[in-house]
């Protein structure tokens, strides 16, 4: 064996050597934490082999390049040396991960990220648990020092009778091709495969139930992935918990006064959609249909992008960090999804999205939330309908699941979010010239899938339950310029329309003025149906006193409260506005109107030390 062939096998067996280590650290982590697992299956060791073999092939990409590397210098026993201690100390840092986790797991009901790693949030926490954690899991610690001294014992080393040969240009050229193709195989192995995406944290679910994530994952990955992203939310100290839960509580109780009503709930999420595109010509059929619905007039998206709309509105989660819920670290946290609390009154539930499956991490985070079926791009059936891009056009596409609604036994819940009015707006050749071209590139796209929307009540009405079925429409978010300068304020930006639509109900039509955001739509369906339940949610129902707002943009939390809007950052208020009045917020009000300002400050405050507290403690479910 040439010596760059024993170079080669060496970080191989060093490598096997790592992956065995990481075995061992998740069997320990299921035995000790056994209570808290369904039982261990073959489906949850593949997937845990997966996320090992993706996190230890990112942290030995260096070490692979020096082995592998042409050149005699590498043979130099000082070289070797370094090369092996350095290897040992990286890996054993993130293995130490692993140990932390079969101890904080109990805590968290997560895997830990980079944010906790560094103690981000947890300056005061960690002087006084450290030390407790010792003491009470001292077994931990003494297996870890076990494990560290066997793996150095284990590392193998290279052969020291090596005969240093001189390297010709044509075995440097060789050594060169194969140290390339080493490293393409690596990251190959690193982001989980050849798909479109790398694999992430949320894929976790793919390879056991949600209760089972967290012993698919391994800590490592967690942190790999997280440690780019600003993990962007830490505990806040603004009031003593008796004085929090005072001015905001998330906890909703439920208490009708008649039997549940077992009707149909079907959420159409429409991309797009934003207050800028409706009443002015693109979106006939949803303008008429609002005359005949349960109108919310100042409607308010709780993010601006498609991705931050699904747990706001699916699971009362409003996006309240710089990156999306569902691809930060705390996507498998437990939370009382609207999916969940109606599969306890015996719903089938679905969700549909047009796109290929993957796409915004809809499928991943469906699963978490407890829905039964996920139909996507891979699941359509019917006449070819593909847009050439990343999905099935919204005509067909809905058809589709208007189709797939009358195969389901009743009640169901199901939601479906369409894609045809995304970027790069394609509509059907059939229908170029249809369509009012607007004023903004979007329109266009707007209003086929608009007429998209027709169609699909149009098939709908004939079905056996349409009339026991109660819509609910919403935009994601708004588009990404309106043309006016009403819609460029940070209160336009945010404008969507949201309507309750019931066909058998004709009392329950109307504009309702109070503000009303996507967080909201969860409880305001539970409170409809009169549904008994107790849940976490950071809206509130349609029949509340409440009239308020929340939502986070670019560092800035923004309020709005009866008649006025409040901004936040840096810890600071920096304006307070009459929004009725000053629609383009104009004229800042905080010097002048100081009590309403601190009223309003108080209550955004509370609202963000209760968000943050719940998540990162993974405290969103009852």
């Amino acid at each position: 064996m040439t010596n760059y062939k024993k170079s080669a096998f060496l970080f191989l067996q060093r490598f096997i050597l790592i992956v065995l280590t990481y075995q061992f650290s998740r069997l320990l982590f299921y035995f000790i934490n056994i209570e808290l697992f369904d039982r261990f299956t073959l489906q949850n060791f593949v997937g845990g082999l997966l996320f090992d073999l993706a996190a230890i092939s990112y942290i030995n990409i260096p070490f692979l390049i020096a082995h592998l590397i042409p050149g005699n210098f590498k043979y130099n026993n000082l070289y070797q040396k370094i090369l092996k201690i350095t290897f040992y100390v990286v890996n054993l840092i993130f293995i130490s991960t692993n140990f932390i986790d079969i101890i904080y797991y109990r805590f968290t009901g997560r895997r830990s990220t980079f944010g906790m790693i560094t103690a981000k949030g947890m300056k005061q926490e960690i002087p006084g648990l450290l030390p407790s954690f010792l003491r009470e899991f001292w077994y931990i610690g003494i297996i870890f020092l076990i494990l560290s001294f066997l793996l150095w014992k284990l590392i193998p080393s290279l052969n020291d009778t090596i005969i240093l040969k001189k390297i010709t240009k044509k075995n440097y050229l060789k050594k060169s091709v194969f140290i390339c193709f080493s490293i393409i195989i690596i990251v190959i192995i690193g982001r989980g495969g050849l798909q479109k995406k790398p694999i992430k944290i949320v894929d976790g679910i793919k390879y056991g139930n949600l209760n089972n994530a967290g012993l698919v994952l391994n800590t490592p990955f967690t942190i790999l992935k997280t440690l780019t992203k600003k993990e962007d939310i830490e505990k806040v100290n603004y009031f003593s918990s008796e004085k929090l839960k005072s001015i905001y509580d998330p906890v909703i109780s439920t208490k009708p006064k008649h039997s549940a009503t077992k009707k149909n709930v079907v959420i159409l999420i429409l991309e797009s959609f934003g207050n800028e595109n409706i009443n002015r010509g693109q979106t006939p059929f949803l303008d008429s249909l609002i005359t005949k619905s349960y109108y919310f007039k100042n409607g308010f998206a709780n993010g601006k992008i498609s991705i931050d709309a699904v747990p706001s509105i699916l699971s009362s989660i409003p996006s309240l960090m710089n990156n999306s819920f569902i691809t930060s670290g705390y996507s498998l946290n437990k939370t009382n999804s609207l999916s969940e609390i109606l599969k306890r009154q015996g719903y089938k539930t679905s969700f549909f999205h047009g796109a290929f499956n993957g796409s915004q991490n809809f499928d991943q985070y469906t699963t978490v939330a407890g829905f039964d079926e996920y139909y996507g791009k891979d699941q359509y059936i019917g006449k070819p309908a593909f847009d050439g891009k990343w999905g099935v056009f919204d005509e067909e596409f809905l058809q589709f699941f208007a189709s797939k609604l009358s195969s389901f036994k009743q009640p169901f819940f199901s939601s479906l979010f369409s894609i045809s009015s995304h970027n790069p707006y394609i509509i059907p050749e059939k229908y170029k010239g249809k369509f009012p071209k607007g004023t903004t590139v979007i329109q266009e796209s707007i209003a086929y899938t608009d007429f998209a929307l027709r169609e699909f009540f149009k098939t709908a009405k004939k079905q056996n339950w349409y009339n026991n079925t109660l819509f609910v429409i919403t935009a994601d978010h708004t588009s990404s310029g309106g043309d006016t300068d009403i819609d460029k304020t940070n209160i336009g930006k945010f404008r969507i329309p949201i309507l309750f639509f019931d066909p058998s109900n004709p009392k329950f039509v109307g504009i309702n003025e109070k503000n009303f955001q996507q967080v909201d739509i969860m409880p305001s369906i539970i409170d409809y149906l009169n549904i008994k339940t107790k849940m976490v949610s950071f809206g509130k129902s349609y029949k509340s006193k409440e009239n308020f707002v929340v939502y986070y943009l670019q560092g800035t939390y923004h309020c709005i409260k009866d008649d006025y809007y409040l901004a936040f950052a840096n810890n600071q208020t920096i304006g307070l506005y009459n929004w009725k009045k000053d629609i383009l917020l104009k004229n800042n009000l905080m010097n002048q109107e100081t009590l309403r300002t601190k009223e309003l400050e108080n209550f955004l405050k509370a609202y963000i030390q209760t968000f943050n507290e719940k998540v990162i403690e993974n405290k969103l479910s009852i």
